[in-house]
């Protein structure tokens, strides 16, 4: 747990069984990635406001925590005959990969449903999703002082190369088309850039941090060549 940058996590499953049938499991995740800024309201707040839930997560996935708990108590209340069982399965490293939620309760076989409603942005009813492949790319150069520039090689200029040359595939991956319905086209996103010591220092050493997200007809192996 804390090789990920974690200190503790919880993975809880909640079983509702009504008699014989298939399972089915409704997956979220409670973790989140920094709020970042421009928040008029507190991002782990939870405020109310004309009817608008305000905070981080309220959305994509504490809120499908939310739905899907009042969906099954809806589904109960009725008071018809049911089979099958229904799991209510939360989860806290989403951001992380999921090797820890759902990844570790499927390992140690402490959940097996047949069928699977998994929370994402989409909205609509799926199939499939797209997948994510995280790299990160190291340029390397040589520090110098900005008086004499000439001196080192800066990693900066390498990454903007590096940079210009990503950007320019997603046009190309937009003439890729997926025939699963509900997803679009491949997509390469630039989440994070590390570089630099100091302003007259020419940097040696810049770190790109990438988010592929690949359609379900691409092989993950190929894409990372």
């Amino acid at each position: 747990v804390q090789a990920y940058g974690m200190q503790s996590i919880t993975n809880l499953i909640v079983r509702r069984r009504y008699g014989e049938g298939r399972t089915i499991g409704l997956n979220a995740h409670g973790d989140v990635v920094p709020p970042g800024e421009g928040w008029t309201h507190d991002p782990y707040g939870g405020e109310v406001v004309d009817g608008k839930l305000y905070g981080r997560a309220s959305a994509v996935s504490k809120g499908d925590f939310a739905s899907y708990t009042f969906a099954v108590r809806a589904l109960e209340a009725l008071g018809a005959p049911l089979k099958g069982g229904v799991e209510l399965i939360f989860t806290y490293d989403e951001e992380f990969g999921g090797e820890l939620g759902p990844g570790w309760l499927l390992a140690k076989g402490l959940t097996k449903p047949d069928f699977l409603l998994a929370a994402g942005f989409s909205y609509q009813v799926v199939t499939a999703h797209n997948g994510c492949l995280q790299m990160e790319v190291t340029v390397h150069g040589k520090m110098a002082h900005a008086a004499i520039p000439d001196t080192g090689v800066d990693a900066l200029q390498g990454a903007v190369a590096i940079l210009n040359a990503l950007y320019a595939q997603n046009t190309l991956y937009k003439a890729i088309t997926s025939q699963v319905a509900g997803i679009t086209h491949p997509y390469l996103n630039v989440g994070r850039i590390e570089g630099g010591t100091n302003t007259n220092v020419v940097p040696g050493k810049v770190v790109l941090k990438l988010d592929r997200r690949m359609i379900p007809e691409e092989d993950p192996a190929t894409v990372e060549a």
